[in-house]
């Protein structure tokens, strides 16, 4: 069974690649994202690319990512800090047998999963409609272009 996504093969930056033409893709900006009598379908995808609905969804994710990546990291490397310079302490007993590190690393764990939880209802709720009328607006565009 054969699936065709418009996705699948398309450029994402213009890096040269061949167009389908044998030439390479342009690398100016167009004016519109109409398509124009002749464009392939790599054009079609680097127009949608520099459109302002793309790079808004971008700009959503970025916002969204860059800090939670920082903050987990940085949070991560406290961890592995701690444990390395400061022993005492993260031995230091909790409640029975576990200690500090041990609740410091499911805290780590319990920090993975609201992550994913917070980057899921981030993405459904600011960029997943932005970014399937995206694509079904490249689709309109790329009808009848074929791979």
């Amino acid at each position: 069974m054969r699936v065709d996504d418009p996705w699948y093969d398309a450029l994402a930056s213009g890096w040269g690649e061949p167009d389908g033409t044998g030439s390479f893709a342009p690398a100016g900006t167009p004016d519109s994202m109409a398509p124009q009598r002749g464009h392939s379908a790599a054009d079609i995808y680097l127009e949608v690319q520099r459109s302002d609905a793309f790079q808004e969804v971008r700009r959503r994710y970025r916002r969204f990512v860059v800090p939670a990546t920082l903050a987990f990291f940085a949070w991560y490397l406290a961890y592995v800090v701690l444990a390395v310079t400061a022993p005492d302490l993260m031995a230091r007993p909790v409640a029975g047998a576990v200690n500090v590190a041990m609740v410091a690393g499911l805290g780590q764990f319990l920090t993975t999963f609201l992550l994913t939880g917070a980057y899921a209802r981030h993405a459904r709720l600011r960029r997943d409609r932005a970014a399937l009328d995206l694509r079904w607006e490249t689709q309109e565009m790329t009808r009848g272009f074929g791979r």
